[in-house]
């Protein structure tokens, strides 16, 4: 046996180099592709961050991005070497720039990181705190081919869910627009048309009040470091740096819906309705998806039952018992429909 096992020695060494060394398989060869891809991605990282600082009229220095990166001077100084010399990147009198092709990456990563993050609260249902982790992982692997079919499938949306424009495949990005909630004039209604979610403390703050892109605001007061601003329902005061990361632009009349008209979300238990029709912002698989499920104009809804949780309802469309979360049932307005004597004489029966 102990020969036996003697002999198989050059065999078990011979199995281990192979599996070490063999080209594109072996664990070499994938040790590789991880140090490529974890440099690409630094790269690409290295783009977006200055990226952003030229859309605010800024320029980007080593210090900025040795704090956003997390990375000492040293490794910064060898990482805008190692962008120059691939014509990424060019060194000015007051920091770093772009060239034509670093800002093409660099607004390829931009449209990966804001598709997916209209992906996943659109489709996944992935509440706006936990959107932009999740997108700064998954920016990485997603190719332009991909990003297209994306955008298609997402029925090709302008802006994330924060209110950021999202770049078209041929690389044209819309201006933001609106200016900080803490510079607009009292008394004067304006929509949100963008939430900043850096820093994160300020931008939970936000999110805790229930603020988000599209909701029409009123300024009612400002003070030496509060700003009072009511959404209609509640009145919420904000500190002037908190209000300073809230975008608006002059709120639009909306378009009026037929008289007596409300969302599906604010049906009460047991209340009946007929569908009149989807919001305009619903598009995409979120827009065919209440569609496949019979949400299509005139057809009878009912609010079935109520969840202790909140989330998700149950409503009967054309028979069939369908779950939708307040997102979806707030993307689908309905006339409700008044009591027959007959069904109420039912109703009626039924507790006695």
């Amino acid at each position: 046996m102990e020969g036996f096992l003697t002999s198989l020695g050059p065999w078990i060494i011979l199995i281990l180099m192979v599996a070490v060394f063999w080209p594109k398989r072996g664990l070499w060869a994938k040790i590789g592709l991880h140090r490529e891809s974890r440099r690409r991605w630094l790269y690409e990282d290295a783009l977006k961050h200055i990226h952003a600082w030229e859309r605010r009229s800024k320029t980007a220095t080593p210090e900025s991005l040795s704090g956003a990166l997390g990375l000492s001077q040293r490794r910064i100084l060898a990482l805008i070497e190692r962008l120059e010399s691939n014509g990424l990147v060019k060194s000015v009198s007051d920091g770093i720039q772009l060239t034509p092709e670093g800002e093409a990456g660099a607004l390829h990563v931009v449209r990966a990181h804001r598709l997916w993050e209209r992906y996943l609260a659109d489709e996944a249902g992935v509440p706006m705190s936990k959107l932009h982790q999740a997108a700064e992982k998954a920016e990485h692997h997603l190719t332009a081919e991909k990003l297209d079919v994306l955008d298609a499938h997402l029925g090709h949306p302008q802006r994330d869910p924060h209110g950021d424009p999202i770049p078209t495949s041929d690389g044209t990005l819309r201006p933001l627009g609106g200016i900080a909630l803490v510079a607009w004039p009292a008394d004067q209604p304006a929509r949100v048309v963008h939430i900043e979610d850096e820093p994160a403390v300020i931008f939970k703050q936000i999110l805790a009040t229930g603020i988000r892109p599209g909701l029409t605001l009123r300024v009612l007061e400002k003070t030496a470091d509060r700003i009072v601003i009511s959404d209609g329902e509640n009145e919420h005061r904000l500190a002037h740096v908190v209000a300073a990361n809230i975008q608006v632009t002059a709120a639009v009349e909306e378009r009026k819906m037929p008289q007596g008209a409300k969302r599906l979300a604010d049906l009460r238990p047991g209340e009946r309705a007929v569908m009149v029709q989807l919001d305009d912002e619903c598009r995409g698989f979120s827009r065919r998806r209440l569609q496949d499920l019979g949400l299509t104009p005139n057809a009878q809804v009912e609010a079935a039952l109520e969840n202790p949780f909140g989330d998700p309802r149950a409503f009967r469309v054309r028979g069939t018992l369908i779950a939708l979360r307040r997102q979806q049932a707030e993307r689908v307005w309905v006339r409700p429909l008044e009591e027959s004597p007959a069904r109420s004489e039912q109703v009626a029966v039924t507790h006695s």
